[in-house]
């Protein structure tokens, strides 16, 4: 059995690519698409003058440049959120951070930088891969996309994800969700459920209130005027030099409260954030534990580097009904820095 695996296995290196639908036993719509209009943001005049780099931007056809994120950003873009699909493969195999499948091969991480070794640990009859290539590079990325594929999953086989590290936090999330997927490094599955769920339709967004609705039911919740979460030197280098100055600013002039991702844990994060009408601090995926127990009508404020412009959490707060402002930093030394009176100032535009 290892032998032809093997021989199988080298076939695979030398394919010509098809496409998920073609390799696809069945192809099904699990939820139809539905139409969205993206939601202005908040900012100071000129703003967006300060950028000098973008990350990630925020439509997948549009190139980031500014021209393209000043019309972003300004809103009333009108877009078809693609429908949640199934798609079932069989004899597919895991393995180099991919599933291959005869002639198509999709990543859910990037390759090692070698050649693989073809050795299959596993074996599973039935799997459904609930992990993403972006929710395998990015945290915030894995709760709001990965997170909300898990139940559908669940629904259709045995949870797949890959073996990638897994944080406390993760750990902690999955605990509080539900969450048992099996992690694999490499394995043959007979049959294997893949999903295409990366846009913001309407059955997302249900599938992403119910776990919000889920990790409240662990927290006390009573309004407050917002939160600042602390990013500090977590995650791709971005450094706000006077984060703390800011947040102790907020908190003394409008009640904020202020959490430190690099030292508290899951349940005591939600605890801060539950009941926020503003969740603030640097760009990134530490805010999206915020955004997790946000409420429709609340509201994002990204401090953003002018080297590294991302909106990607524009998606979900356009979606979900939420507010989204943000104030760009000022080059300095190895990072950045923001005068605290722009923030506030920007704050005042939210809506209450």
């Amino acid at each position: 059995m290892a032998g032809i695996l093997r021989r199988r296995l080298r076939r695979l290196l030398h394919r010509q690519e098809m496409t998920l639908e073609s390799s696809a036993e069945r192809v099904w719509q699990i939820a139809p698409g539905s139409m969205s209009i993206s939601l202005p943001a908040y900012c100071l005049p000129n703003q967006l003058e300060r950028v000098t780099n973008t990350a990630y931007s925020y439509y997948w056809a549009d190139g980031g440049d500014r021209e393209d994120l000043q019309r972003q950003m300004a809103g009333g873009i009108e877009r078809f959120q693609a429908p949640t699909r199934g798609f079932l493969l069989k004899d597919a195999y895991l393995f180099d951070g991919a599933i291959h499948k005869a002639n198509f091969g999709t990543r859910l991480y990037p390759r090692a930088g070698r050649l693989p070794q073809f050795h299959i640990e596993h074996e599973i009859d039935r799997g459904a891969v609930h992990s993403t290539f972006d929710g395998n590079m990015f945290f915030g990325l894995w709760l709001t996309d990965d997170c909300t594929i898990y139940p559908l999953a669940a629904s259709e086989g045995l949870p797949v994800t890959t073996d990638q590290p897994a944080s406390a936090h993760t750990l902690a999330y999955e605990d509080w969700l539900g969450m048992k997927p099996v992690r694999l490094h490499s394995a043959f599955l007979r049959e294997v459920v893949l999903f295409d769920d990366h846009l913001q339709n309407q059955d997302k967004r249900a599938r992403f209130r119910s776990i919000s609705d889920r990790l409240l039911s662990r927290v006390q919740v009573a309004p407050h005027p917002g939160v600042f979460i602390i990013r500090g030197g977590s995650g791709k280098r971005r450094i706000l030099h006077n984060e703390r100055e800011i947040a102790e600013y907020l908190r003394e002039r409008r009640g904020f409260r202020i959490v430190d991702i690099n030292v508290a844990d899951v349940p005591t994060i939600l605890a801060a954030c539950a009941g926020a009408q503003v969740v603030a601090g640097v760009e990134g995926s530490h805010l999206i534990h915020g955004v997790m127990v946000l409420q429709p009508g609340g509201a994002v404020l990204a401090l953003q580097p002018p080297d590294r412009f991302c909106a990607v959490i524009k998606r979900t707060t356009d979606r979900d009904g939420q507010h989204y402002g943000f104030v760009v930093g000022h080059a300095e030394e190895d990072g950045f820095r923001i005068d605290p009176v722009e923030v506030e100032r920007t704050l005042d535009f939210f809506p209450t």
